[in-house]
């Protein structure tokens, strides 16, 4: 997620939620039975931290570990004292998530689990929004879910649904009997998320946000920021942003700016200069879900590499 992709739509605004009450390497009951301890690697893209979340009781599975920091793995060895991690649940493969999944397992021997290889191209450090390499395409995993699977413990049920578009592995964990779902970094309230080509597509997304909105769910535990106590709202609002967008995008193009950085300077005014390349990307998932569409045209070849590929109406 990014503050480059900070929504300029009033009734969007509505629905974030920048503040959240924690304190890095302490456990705290967001929810019954899920207790969660953020990791202490804030930034534009990660917020105050990555939220590692701890489900049930005396035997629980760990959803996204977080970063390699041997801080935070103390942490949750010392607010597991006593108890058994049987599961260690991936909800993608990004490193802010899954570099902690090593030394867990092998402090636990948990079973890990993530959606697995896919054959969708994965970004790179030149496709990066942040400009670090990011995805951690030599994960080890035991076993891979897939949508509609269920993982089970004691005392605990987790649905899988499969919820592209951050990312083609991306899954959302639905608590069983809760109508609570980990949401990873598909839907977080602090700010929209990124969708950052070839990593991100932007029809897989909106597609995922509208699966979303078929659930009755009343609370959004997210890969990054506070819990969500709105769901629905925040899914609305997301899904508001990204048509505002397009339709900013379109336009952009039909008045003839043809560049990714021209339509850059257009719609997003005084952003940081750090945050540009994150805005760039953006841009581009939403000139490619144009182009699939027939709405827009480039001239030049496609990719996440072509920001400079002028684009003109179809």
């Amino acid at each position: 997620m990014s503050q480059a992709d900070q929504t300029q739509s009033s009734s969007a605004d509505l629905a974030f939620s920048r503040t959240m009450e924690f304190e890095y390497g302490v456990a705290a009951e967001v929810a019954p039975g899920v207790r969660r301890v953020v990791a202490n690697n804030p930034g534009p893209f990660t917020f105050k931290g990555t939220n590692t979340y701890i489900v049930g009781r005396g035997e629980v599975a760990v959803i996204d570990p977080g970063p390699e920091d041997p801080a935070h793995l103390d942490a949750l060895m010392g607010t597991l004292r006593g108890e058994r991690v049987s599961h260690i649940l991936i909800t993608h493969t990004h490193r802010d998530h899954t570099d902690g999944v090593a030394g867990l397992k092998a402090r636990t021997g948990a079973t890990v689990l993530a959606y697995g290889p896919t054959d969708k191209p994965r970004g790179v450090q030149t496709t990066s929004p942040s400009g670090k390499a990011f995805v951690d395409e030599a994960l080890v995993i035991d076993e891979q879910l897939r949508d509609g699977d269920m993982v089970k413990g004691a005392g605990w049920a987790i649905d899988v649904l499969h919820t592209p578009g951050h990312a083609p592995d991306h899954l959302c964990f639905g608590l069983v009997g809760q109508r609570t779902v980990f949401s990873g970094d598909h839907v977080m309230g602090w700010n929209t998320t990124v969708v950052a080509p070839p990593e991100g597509h932007m029809g897989d997304y909106l597609g995922s946000l509208e699966r979303l909105l078929e659930r009755n769910d009343v609370v959004f535990l997210p890969g990054h920021g506070g819990c969500i106590k709105l769901p629905q709202r925040v899914v609305k609002a997301y899904v508001m942003h990204r048509k505002w967008r397009e339709s900013a995008i379109h336009d952009c193009v039909a008045e003839g700016l043809e560049t990714i950085p021209q339509i850059v300077a257009k719609i997003y005014s005084g952003l940081d200069p750090k945050l540009s390349g994150a805005a760039a990307l953006s841009v581009l998932a939403h000139l490619e879900h144009l182009t699939e569409r027939g709405l827009v045209q480039p001239h030049g070849p496609p990719g996440p590499l072509a920001i400079q590929t002028p684009f003109s109406p179809a």
